[in-house]
């Protein structure tokens, strides 16, 4: 009887390093994410997950290409862009806690009704975790992932310092990444100098800046932008 309960305790810690192994490993990672975010609060990122995943893709035709990125302080980036990109993106960046529990729902429906995963209604908060440290896959578990590096970003960061990032590494085209590489390689101009018209084109690539940067004159970015110009002044920079 005594060797038959050993064996069965022996069985039960084997079950329970299954549960417990996984939690640690998920714990890891979190802590990971964490310690990166607290550093970047007053230093700059200089590769993100989705700068590599494209530099390996470009090299993979070309050993010796790299993408275009360029670090320009806050205040020498166009609020033409800021206001573009907020009005475009994220209408109510400066006043939620970096969730927008309204497009979320309005995601989920449309996923539903789909029956698979079209539209994620995120944020700019949720966007810049994404571009940080995942991949441009959709599930709801790598979604689960975003929103918790979304409230760790605005628990460490304030609204600026969130902004600034997301403006310096989104992808605005094949290659193309953050504010200044964007403005050279579209209008040949620095960030500080981009037009109302030329900030509003960029916001409306973002969803789809690799598609946008060969379909540059497509009617649909004509007419976005359109829209885009006509809602940047009520856009609220944090």
């Amino acid at each position: 009887m005594k060797k038959s309960s050993g064996k069965s305790s022996g069985k039960w810690r084997w079950v329970k390093w299954l549960f417990i192994l996984p939690l640690l490993l998920f714990l890891a990672v979190q802590l990971y994410f964490f310690l990166q975010i607290w550093w970047w609060v007053d230093h700059n990122p200089s590769m993100t997950s989705f700068m590599r995943e494209q530099q390996a893709a470009l090299q993979e035709k070309n050993p010796k290409a790299n993408i275009q990125q360029a670090w320009v302080p806050y205040n020498r980036i166009s609020n033409n862009l800021k206001r573009a990109i907020i009005a475009s993106e994220d209408a109510n960046f400066s006043e939620h806690e970096g969730v927008d529990l309204e497009a979320l729902q309005k995601a989920y429906e449309k996923n539903n009704k789909k029956k698979k995963v079209v539209a994620g209604g995120s944020t700019i908060t949720q966007q810049l975790a994404k571009n940080l440290f995942l991949s441009g896959s959709r599930s709801y578990l790598r979604k689960g992932q975003e929103l918790i590096i979304t409230y760790m970003l605005e628990t460490l960061m304030d609204k600026e310092r969130i902004f600034e990032i997301y403006l310096n590494v989104v992808e605005f085209g094949t290659g193309t990444f953050g504010a200044e590489a964007a403005a050279r390689h579209y209008y040949g101009v620095s960030a500080a100098n981009l037009s109302a018209m030329q900030a509003a084109k960029l916001a409306v690539m973002l969803p789809n800046p690799r598609y946008f940067d060969k379909h540059r004159d497509s009617n649909y970015l004509a007419r976005r932008t359109g829209v885009i110009l006509r809602r940047m002044g009520s856009a609220d920079l944090p």
